[in-house]
């Protein structure tokens, strides 16, 4: 079949457990992997999905597909540990973002036609990891170009993003070299976000960044509630090298295999048990009579033209007049040709009502607005709109079409995020830490300091830090850091950090980034550092204008290797002399993971003797 294997994604799920690969660690105990299964595959009615391709140079296999969902998953895939792919694409919003993140458009001001919803990205980095003031968000989130489509049912497009880029053809990402020719649209996609400024990466961002970080990370560290698949082969505490090798054979983690592994785990989101699907495989109470009715009517209105069934899509690019072709070519801006200007991806009507906006700018809210749309006469400056519009629905068919579309359409395991499309909840949804208090002390044009802390303190965050923007151009800062709680809105430095000189000239133009190391020692979970940015500035009181003071908890959320400070090297829970060699070699070449007791950021006589009486005292 030229180079590709069909089988459909479920039935593939099932044959590929009967036939679990038994994989190890790096300590040879085998990694479990053993999940539950749909239970139902397709449906041999008037619309059965049509088979999945899938490539040969990527079967399927359960642990690569386990690896791919813990890697979609993983904030720490992205550069600042605050963005995982799941954060755009979340399984209870049909695979696309609830959130709707504001971007001015291309005339750079909000509230006017061009403004965009879109998803959150992260705050603009350089490569050296500091914050950098962007053009149009300065030092907040970044928001997306187009609004996130969905993630589930991905795996049936060969070209994805709305404007089709990523395309059948996966080439490998390091070395150039073609790894899959055909079918491989989700490889292709899979990769580009991590490097992405504006979405996952800081400038500059190269795999042999993302390489390191991962050798370092602890697989999910800052999720909770692990899906049972996921949690069975983490529970004995694998490394990304070890689920590397389970799923690819050997440890060595490279970018053609990060980007397998998350279109495997893609290509296992199918939702295919819609009461639409129930219906046409015979269950004729699937569908109530009013979504027979919308389906009737849905199919007399020409909706189908372009979302035909079963897939409810036609896999084209479709202008649809919604904004001037000027502000963004889509399709066109990939080929070329005049004749794709303005053209997006129609996007799945599957799970459409579970979604929070519609269309590449995320500008329409509410079926109502969608259908207000079709109705009227599109933007100016639009060449290439389909003929069929404007279509201009009635009341009745509307209401009777929106039944049919976000309840017949939509999958309960989607909704419910039930396997396959289960998830954990992420750090940006359960973490409160650090946490910003209230405080804060006015300088030079009126503004108070702002302090960025975004950065989720767990043990082991080489990048963890704390930006300061809104201040005083050209003035010195320094960040005072204290584990007693401020008292009035100010913290008493146990130790200054600093100094910082800051950019600019004028009041509110000057911006820093303070990072610091997280010693991924166990022995640092729970305790708390308070940190404040005090800026030299002669407008304020007392000449310093102050940041509203930061709490800092250092957490491990049950995925530390140890609880004893000396236990630094494999095997954990065991002190030898490995444990001395690693120790003593960290110390001498100033690695942070030498840093063992406070003061922080500092290698002294404080850390030699807190791993000497740890290492004599023996692990509890």
């Amino acid at each position: 079949m030229n180079g590709t294997s069909r089988m459909r994604a479920p039935i593939a799920c099932v044959a590929l457990a009967a036939a679990a690969v038994a994989s190890t660690d790096a300590s040879g105990q085998p990694l479990s992997f053993d999940p539950p299964l749909p239970e139902l595959g397709g449906f041999p009615g008037e619309y059965p999905l049509p088979p999945l391709v899938i490539p040969d140079e990527n079967p399927i296999t359960e642990p690569k597909r386990v690896l791919g969902k813990i890697l979609f998953w993983d904030e720490q895939l992205s550069t600042d540990n605050t963005r995982a792919c799941g954060s755009c694409h979340v399984s209870s919003a049909g695979g696309t973002d609830p959130v709707l993140a504001p971007n001015p458009g291309p005339d750079g001001e909000y509230g006017t036609e061009d403004d965009k919803y879109t998803s959150f990205g992260v705050i603009h980095t350089g490569a050296d990891g500091r914050y950098i003031p962007d053009p149009v968000f300065g030092l907040d989130r970044q928001a997306g170009f187009r609004s996130a489509p969905p993630s589930i049912f991905a795996a049936y497009f060969t070209e994805l993003f709305w404007d089709g880029r990523a395309i059948a053809e996966f080439v490998d990402p390091e070395t150039g070299e073609v790894a899959i020719p055909n079918n491989a649209a989700l490889e292709s996609q899979a990769v580009q976000p991590i490097f992405n400024p504006a979405e996952m990466a800081h400038d500059g961002r190269a795999w042999v960044d993302v390489k390191a970080k991962l050798v370092d990370a602890v697989p999910l560290a800052l999720a909770q509630g692990v899906p049972d698949d996921a949690a069975a082969v983490l529970a004995d505490h694998p490394s990304y090298p070890d689920l590397f090798a389970a799923a690819f054979g050997d440890s060595e983690i490279t970018g053609r295999r990060v980007a397998m592994a998350i279109a495997t785990y893609e290509r296992t989101l199918i939702p295919d048990q819609t009461p639409f699907d129930l219906y046409v495989a015979g269950d004729t109470g699937a569908m109530t009579p009013g979504q027979i009715l919308g389906w009737e009517r849905f199919n007399a209105v020409a909706c189908v033209v372009c979302h035909t069934p079963p897939l409810f899509v036609d896999r084209n690019f479709q202008s649809v007049g919604l904004r001037p072709d000027a502000e963004d070519l889509g399709h066109g801006g990939v080929t070329g040709n005049p004749g794709d200007a303005g053209t997006f991806k129609t996007s799945t009507l599957r799970n459409v009502g579970l979604k929070a906006s519609f269309m590449h700018t995320g500008a329409l809210t509410t079926m109502e607005e969608v259908f207000d749309f079709y109705a009227g006469a599109g933007a100016d400056g639009v060449a290439n709109r389909n003929p069929f519009l404007p279509i201009d629905v009635t009341p009745d068919d509307r209401a009777s079409i929106t039944d049919f579309m976000v309840n017949a359409l939509t999958d309960p395991r989607v909704a419910a995020e039930a396997f396959p499309f289960d998830r954990p909840s992420l750090y940006s949804e359960w973490g409160d830490n650090p946490r910003i208090e209230p405080g804060g002390t006015a300088g030079s044009g009126g503004i108070t300091p702002r302090v960025i802390a975004i950065s989720p303190p767990n043990v082991g965050n080489l990048d963890f830090k704390v930006g300061l923007a809104d201040a005083l151009g050209g003035a010195t800062a320094n960040v005072a850091v204290s584990d007693q709680a401020p008292v009035g809105g100010v913290v008493s430095p146990d130790e200054l950090v600093g100094p910082f000189l800051l950019p600019g000239a004028a009041p509110g133009e000057g911006y820093a980034t303070w990072q610091r190391p997280i010693p991924a020692r166990p022995a640092l979970e729970g305790s708390v550092l308070y940190m404040q940015w005090r800026v030299d500035d002669p407008a304020a009181a007392d000449g310093l204008a102050l940041s509203p003071p930061v709490r800092v908890e250092f957490f491990c959320n049950g995925r530390c290797a140890s609880t004893c400070p000396a236990d630094v090297a494999e095997p954990f829970d065991v002190l030898d002399l490995a444990d001395v060699q690693s120790f003593v070699l960290s110390f001498v070449s100033g690695d942070a993971l030498a840093d063992l007791a406070a003061p922080f950021g500092v290698l002294d006589l404080a850390d030699v003797q807190l791993f000497v009486s740890s290492f004599l005292a023996g692990c509890p």
